[in-house]
């Protein structure tokens, strides 16, 4: 199997994963609602109009079409470099970052919003509620990092094979 192709069905099981895990919560939860698993750990379903840490929420809406955009146009350029000759981390952290954006995008286009139910917090401090995709764009970034720090031949980018 090729790398591309590994990536993309990497991308889809993402997809898959985050967009189950959603509907599973919008079928179980009304906004709002939680369910503590641990004393630091909550499901709790969150309506998420704006972008990372509800960066924007409270706007008048016109931060749908902004982050649909972007999320388009980060897709179609990791399209690209998936089709280029590369690293396999780095087409795997690529593919990470492709399955959460769409996976958020399908919820920005058909709700309106992004579901996010996953919530760590210590009594009163906590981080905003994510979801699988939003730990997908992470991992990616992380493994892409990770990646641009391996050393290798000083003339070959993380994304040409370093392979004669």
């Amino acid at each position: 199997m090729s790398e591309r192709r590994l990536a993309l069905m990497l991308a889809l099981l993402v997809i898959l994963l985050d967009q189950l895990s959603k509907y599973w919560i919008t079928q179980h939860f009304i906004p709002g609602e939680e369910w503590p698993v641990t004393s630091f750990f909550s499901l709790l379903y969150a309506r998420n109009t704006g972008a990372a840490f509800s960066l924007f929420a409270d706007q008048a809406g016109w931060q749908r079409g902004l982050f649909s955009a972007i999320a388009i146009g980060v897709s179609l350029v990791i399209l690209y470099l998936l089709q280029r000759p590369g690293r396999l981390m780095a087409k795997l952290g690529l593919a990470l970052v492709l399955g959460g954006a769409l996976g958020n995008l399908i919820d920005r286009v058909t709700l309106g919003y992004v579901v996010d139910f996953l919530w760590f917090h210590i009594h009163e401090h906590a981080w905003p509620a994510f979801n699988v995709a939003d730990s997908a764009i992470d991992a990616g970034a992380a493994l892409l990092i990770w990646d641009s720090l391996r050393k290798r031949p000083s003339d070959v980018s993380p994304l040409q094979d370093s392979q004669p």
